[in-house]
């Protein structure tokens, strides 16, 4: 497929400049909530190649070096000779005033968390929003001087400085971050800055990325046939919809059975695209291989090796049964691109190697499409509900790649995955009955490679434990445990030690990311 920054039209596009910021792609996100293209693009992006975008406005992230640092990430100086609106979000106004005169000096006292913001010109970016607001800070550098070339726009009790605009040009930066929830207002300022400073339209919809998405599926592909290696996630998932909808039957799509799915997963994704939607679907029955291959094997980062490395010599395997097939789909989300550091435009650093199917396009000699490599994980799941798929599949909770194996602590045998997928198919159903399933970001079981004595009836037991692990997250990168109603947990333990032979304990897992992480492996 076109690279983004050439397909989407230039009057709806904003740049986002990276400066090492954790809310970078959720600024993004924000952008696109109001209908507008944003893409995220390295902070030293030479003005050259910005003015060719012709975007309608700029945005500068936050960051976590000091602007005066001796190798603080700066941004191109020509880019201030442009004619475009810029935002600076915290680092991104202390990098504007430093570079335009002013000064940044360590604050007297850090703000850190919620503040009252006092708004002393209510125009422009704070048009319509109250004189006083809270707003979330994060920041232990504060603007000292503007060197006259800035007005104060706003103030906390400690920071003169929260809110500032160019006198001549339009340029504006704010302390706080409008990207997170916690400011309240933080929605009107973003679209106040791209509506009323950058006059764009809103013209962003998934309707139209269907659309143009379809179109050059059908002149890529031509007459030839594409792979797509099916998960039974919502990426993978969604991919295959929009291919289907893009060149029909000429999609095969392989699904590798590894004997780590959840319960009856693999006959869901059957009667899904077999079914509803007729798609040729080539299931491959590897269960017994995975499971010799892990044999004996504890260690979490070799379960993950030795699964992706069967994974793959399965795929291959019938990937070259599949005639007259050139390309190899795979659902590649933004986030994935932007931490690859993939794009000609986006963030130097790699952050880490996206590996949905790992070496296979070049392995194979299949050219790689990547249909939703311009998408945030929400974004998916529209394209999802519009594309017809069922609920149950566009909302359904991360999975991990290695499926239950890390999940299973331990040795991972075909008894143990028995009692895992049972007891995660009861939290699962008691989540969807009660109404919780839609409220939580992901929800699981966990194996653990201990026993414990109960009772059952008279008698002694020595018997496994189940953890539940459920949590609340936007992002992913944080996440806090979802304070489930007691009476919904008393049921899903007391259906697992009823139900699941060999479970005799359950334990819920009340830590936040960080420090724990989301899953135990």
């Amino acid at each position: 497929m076109s690279d983004i920054l050439e397909a989407v039209p230039h009057e709806e596009r904003v740049l986002i400049f990276d400066f090492g910021s954790q809310f970078a792609q959720l600024i993004a996100r924000r952008v696109r909530e109001l209908n507008v293209f944003s893409q995220i693009v390295r902070h030293d992006l030479p003005a050259e190649r910005v003015a060719e975008l012709k975007p309608k406005g700029l945005i500068f992230s936050g960051g976590p070096m000091s602007v005066y640092a001796p190798d603080a990430p700066r941004c191109d100086p020509k880019i201030f000779e442009l004619d475009v609106p810029m935002l600076g979000i915290c680092y991104g106004l202390q990098l504007m005033v430093d570079a335009l005169g002013g000064t940044v000096r360590p604050a007297v006292k850090r703000e850190y968390g919620r503040a009252e913001l006092h708004i002393s010109e209510s125009s422009g970016l704070f048009d319509g929003i109250p004189s006083q607001t809270i707003v979330w800070m994060s920041h232990g550098d504060q603007v000292e001087t503007t060197s006259g070339d800035f007005i104060a726009l706003a103030s906390t009790d400690t920071c003169p400085v929260a809110a500032a605009r160019h006198l001549r040009r339009p340029i504006y930066g704010l302390q706080f971050h409008p990207e997170v929830s916690h400011t309240r207002e933080g929605s009107r300022v973003l679209r106040n800055f791209l509506y009323g400073v950058c006059g764009c339209r809103g013209t962003w919809r998934m309707s139209a990325f269907i659309d143009r998405t379809v179109a050059e599926l059908r002149e890529r592909v031509g007459s030839h046939r594409v792979i797509c290696g099916l998960s039974g996630g919502v990426d993978s998932s969604v991919t295959a919809a929009l291919l289907r909808r893009a060149i029909g039957n000429r999609l095969v799509c392989i699904f590798v059975d590894n004997g780590l799915l959840r319960l009856n997963e693999l006959e869901a994704v059957k009667k899904t695209f077999e079914g509803a939607f007729g798609v040729e679907l080539h299931t491959v029955d590897a269960r017994q291989r995975f499971l010799d291959a892990l044999r004996g094997v504890t260690d979490p980062q070799q379960k993950r090796t030795i699964i992706g490395h069967t994974f793959i010599d399965v795929f291959k395997q019938e990937a070259r049964r599949i005639e007259g097939a050139r390309f190899l789909a795979q659902g590649t989300l933004y986030p994935d691109v932007i931490e690859s550091g993939g794009t000609r435009d986006g963030p130097a650093a790699t952050i880490k190697t996206h590996h949905n199917v790992g070496g296979l396009p070049a392995e194979l000699g299949f050219e790689l499409i990547e249909p939703l490599r311009d998408l945030f994980k929400d974004e998916v799941r529209k394209l999802g509900a519009e594309l017809g798929l069922p609920e149950s599949l566009v909302w359904r909770h991360p999975f991990p790649g290695p499926g239950l194996a890390v999940r299973c602590l331990g040795e991972v045998t075909e008894e143990r995955l028995r009692m895992l997928r049972q007891a995660d198919a009861i939290f699962l159903e008691e989540l969807k009955s009660s109404g919780w399933y839609r409220k939580t970001s992901q929800a699981f079981a966990v194996l653990l490679p201990v026993q414990s004595v109960g009772v059952m009836g008279d008698e002694r037991t020595y018997q496994s434990c189940i953890a539940l692990r459920c949590v609340q997250s936007d992002d992913f990168m944080t996440a806090d445990w979802s304070h489930l109603p007691h009476e919904l947990l008393g049921r899903v333990a007391t259906r697992i030690i009823n139900e699941v032979p060999g479970i005799n304990r359950v334990v819920y897992d009340i830590s936040s990311k960080p420090p724990a992480t989301i899953e135990w492996e």
